[in-house]
């Protein structure tokens, strides 16, 4: 009895240091990224994430994330062209996809939206083919490099939170 006490308190700990807050703003290379509900910060892991975001969404079985993405120096995590190749070719064949260019106050944001089998998993780690899955991802220039923003999950619960996704990644230009 003591152990499940204290296994409980520890996962009420971890759950409540992890969601930061429903409205807020999440801070990456400089830009200011402004998000409100369903949208919360949550922990970051892994190499070169800057910053999560996650949405509890009906019809996925786990949150949403949108990862953002930093890489150190000049030019770092590639140019516009080599991420659209690199994201279009974690599908199976050729997904159905779109690229489009935002303006966020006189700021060109890339975005590209791709659905078909995606390949889910670590970057040299073994992946599992998800179907009808979309892919959601963003190159926003901060200065002598880009922040990349990926969102991805089932269809029906990433096209819930597409226009969310938009208004978070414009938010860091708004005047």
């Amino acid at each position: 009895m003591k152990y499940l006490l204290i296994s409980t308190f520890i996962a009420l700990i971890s759950l409540t240091s992890v969601v930061r807050g429903e409205e807020g703003k999440l801070t990456v290379n400089g830009l200011n990224f402004k998000f409100e509900s369903p949208w919360a910060e949550v922990q970051s892991t892994g190499m070169f994430r800057a910053g999560t975001l996650a949405a509890k969404v009906e019809g996925a079985e786990k949150p949403l994330e949108a990862v953002f993405y930093s890489f150190p120096g000049a030019g770092g995590g590639g140019d516009v062209e080599a991420n659209v190749k690199r994201w279009l070719g974690q599908f199976n064949g050729t997904p159905e996809s779109k690229r489009e260019e935002l303006d966020a106050n006189g700021t060109k944001i890339t975005l590209v939206t791709a659905t078909g089998t995606y390949n889910d998993g670590p970057p040299m780690g073994a992946k599992t083919p998800r179907e009808n899955y979309t892919l959601v991802a963003a190159i926003v220039p901060a200065g002598e490099s880009n922040i990349f923003v990926k969102l991805t999950g089932p269809k029906e619960a990433v096209a819930k939170v597409t226009e969310g996704y938009k208004k978070i990644i414009l938010s860091a230009f708004a005047k």
